[in-house]
Formats: C-alpha cells, structure tokens, sequence
C-alpha cells in the first residue's frame, strides 16, 4: 500500500519521516518537539512554552492534512520529568473542547535535542 504523506512548513523533522501519514481513515502524526521552525532550535522556556509550541508544530501539520484539532482522536505525551505534568496539562487543556481526545502521558529518560516534551496525535479524516 503507497502511503500517503503530508509535509507542513511549520514544522520540523530531525530524521527520516513523514510529519504525518494516511492510512484510510486514519491519519498519524509522527511526534513533534517544541522546535521552532524559524530558528530550528529548541524554543525557549519552561515546559508551558515547550507544549506550546510542540502544540503549535503539530497543528501545522493538521492544517497541512486539511484536518483541524476537533479530528484529533488520540494523543501520546511524553515528558522527561512528570513534575511537568500539571503545567503540560494546563496548556494541553486549552488547545481541545470537549469531548477530549483520548490520551496517555508517559515518562521517558530524554527526547531528541534535549527537549522536555514531545507529542504525537491520531486524526480521523471524516
């Protein structure tokens, strides 16, 4: 089966994958690290701005796949220090309605470029 890839310009891939890949119905979003497009570095900040702009990286790539946050199925969070947890959740909170998308958090020992969180999401085409 050919896959069928989406490329946004707002955001940034630091290996050999797709930003995001259809498959029927379902489309996934590889993980996003707050890399700035601009700059390609890690943005600058506490873990709100890092989930900000890991938000504001894949959300791009929604927009490239003609989908929007209310498509969003499912989302995995990975964090390098679950004290984070609480402040991650504020921001993750404003960026979806109810009802929410299904999720996991998960703690991992680091993430690519040092960053302290990286997210990735399952859309459903409709």
């Amino acid at each position: 089966m050919k896959r069928e890839a989406f490329t946004a310009e707002g955001a940034v891939s630091v290996g050999p994958y797709s930003h995001a890949v259809a498959s029927g119905e379902l489309v996934y979003l590889s993980g996003q690290t707050p890399i700035e497009a601009e700059t390609g570095k890690l943005v600058q900040g506490d873990i709100a701005a890092q989930t900000e702009q890991c938000f504001k990286n894949l959300f791009n790539v929604l927009a490239a796949a003609g989908l929007t946050p209310d498509h969003v199925v499912k989302v995995n969070v990975y964090l390098t220090d679950m004290a984070n947890f609480e402040a991650m959740n504020q921001v993750y909170a404003r960026q979806f309605t109810a009802p929410y998308p299904a999720r996991t958090t998960i703690g991992v020992a680091s993430l690519p470029l040092g960053a302290q969180v990286e997210l990735e999401m399952i859309a459903r085409r409709s």
